[in-house]
Parts: C-alpha cells; sequence; structure tokens
C-alpha cells in the first residue's frame, strides 16, 4: 500500500472510528438508564456552570420523582403542549417538522422547531445548545437510540425528571415546589398547563408567571388535555 493511501485511509478512518466510539457510548449510556436514573445532563450541567460563573456557591434545584408521583395533569399538559402525538412516532414527528419548517419558511426566521418529547430529552441528556445541521444530524442518532431501548413511559419518565422549569429548576418536583410549594403529584390542572406552558422559554416564564400569554396559552392547554394519550 502506498504512502499516499496510508495517509488517505488515516485521515478518514480515524475521525469515523471516533465516530464509531461517541455512538457507542451515547447507546452505553442510553441502555444503563433503561433501569438507572441519571443524575444529570448535558443541559444541567452546562446552565450550572454559567450560574457558578456569577455565584460559585449555586445550586440546582432538582429532585427525581418516579413517574406514578408525578401529576397526570401535567403528563397530558406536556403531551398536550409540546408532542401530541407522542405515544404514536418513532421519536420523530415528520409531519410537524414540516409544519416547522413551513412556518419558518413564512416567517424568515426559526420561530418553530417542531422537536418532539423524544428528541428535546435527546438534546437535553448530551448535546450543547447551539444549532447546526451537524447538531441536529446527531440528536436525531441519539433520538432513534432512545426510541429503540427504552420504552415510551421510561422517555417520558426521564424527561419529566430533567425538563428545566426556571432559572436552576429542573425537573416536575423541583418546578411545583418553586412556583406552587405543591409536590409533583399534587399539581391540578391549571398548576400543570402552566408548568407545560413555560417548557419552551423557562427561564423567562420562570420571572414572569403573571404573564398574558401564559395565561392564555395556557388556557388553551387545559382545552386539550382530556385528550392527550400517556404512555
Amino acid at each position: 500500500m502506498s504512502l499516499r493511501r496510508k495517509l488517505l485511509l488515516g485521515l478518514v478512518g480515524v475521525p469515523l472510528a471516533l465516530l464509531l466510539l461517541l455512538q457507542a457510548w451515547y447507546f452505553l449510556h442510553i441502555c444503563w438508564w433503561v433501569k438507572y436514573n441519571p443524575t444529570s445532563t448535558a443541559f444541567m450541567r452546562y446552565q450550572l456552570e454559567k450560574l457558578q460563573e456569577k455565584n460559585p456557591n449555586a445550586t440546582l434545584q432538582h429532585k427525581w420523582v418516579p413517574y406514578q408521583r408525578i401529576s397526570v395533569h401535567l403528563k397530558r399538559a406536556i403531551i398536550a403542549a409540546e408532542d401530541a402525538n407522542f405515544a404514536d412516532h418513532d421519536g420523530v414527528d415528520w409531519q410537524a417538522l414540516q409544519k416547522a419548517y413551513e412556518k419558518n419558511a413564512k416567517k424568515g426566521k426559526v420561530v418553530s422547531g417542531g422537536s418532539t418529547i423524544t428528541q428535546q430529552l435527546a438534546k437535553n441528556l448530551f448535546l450543547s445548545g447551539q444549532r447546526s445541521y451537524l447538531r441536529k444530524a446527531q440528536e436525531m442518532a441519539i433520538t432513534f437510540m432512545l426510541e429503540m431501548v427504552m420504552d415510551k413511559r421510561r422517555i417520558f419518565e426521564i424527561y419529566l425528571n430533567v425538563i428545566e422549569l426556571g432559572t436552576g429548576v429542573f425537573g416536575a418536583e423541583a418546578g411545583a415546589q418553586r412556583y406552587f410549594a405543591v409536590p409533583a403529584s399534587a399539581l391540578g390542572p391549571q398548576e400543570a398547563a402552566r408548568l407545560a406552558v413555560m417548557l419552551p422559554n423557562p427561564r423567562y416564564f420562570g420571572r414572569h408567571m403573571d404573564s398574558g400569554y401564559l395565561a392564555r396559552r395556557s388556557a388553551l392547554i387545559m382545552q386539550r388535555m382530556n385528550s392527550a394519550e400517556l404512555p
């Protein structure tokens, strides 16, 4: 084999091998989390670093609770607000993606993402908040790993426990305690709808719980909650 060919194989082979190792690392973590709960996510660690830049003693508000100790109202509200087809799709809602693309093209900017609950979880578990085609491709790969290894209920349980619900506030239990002084199991329909509506911009709404938009959108989500299909 010529030196030139060896160099070419090295230039292609080494990055490919590293990429495969990275995918294996993601996959092994996902397999572990089928039975064991993640203690944090990449997004949680990133947010903690940002908080500690201003206050070295900053901590996150986060407490894991099992699926059955989270209000059914919150489960229905989040599915109604974030991913109505969660129980049926394979991790990607292609119709929602098409609608988001058309909406963004019409507005001339990104105003809708079309991401499913599984895609959001994939991003939060492993990836940065930066937007690029490569990051989106990796998000899709992790999404399919999650759907292949975990059932919908486990995906949703992890999601409910790691979602951001305000500055330094993560998970349904911390959100319920922070804004309503009750455990996640005691959230009523109106409280649940408000938390669900916060998800696209939780740090802003965490400071503006009296927002008119939050009230209007919450009322709409409450109308949709009863039709939400739970895993």
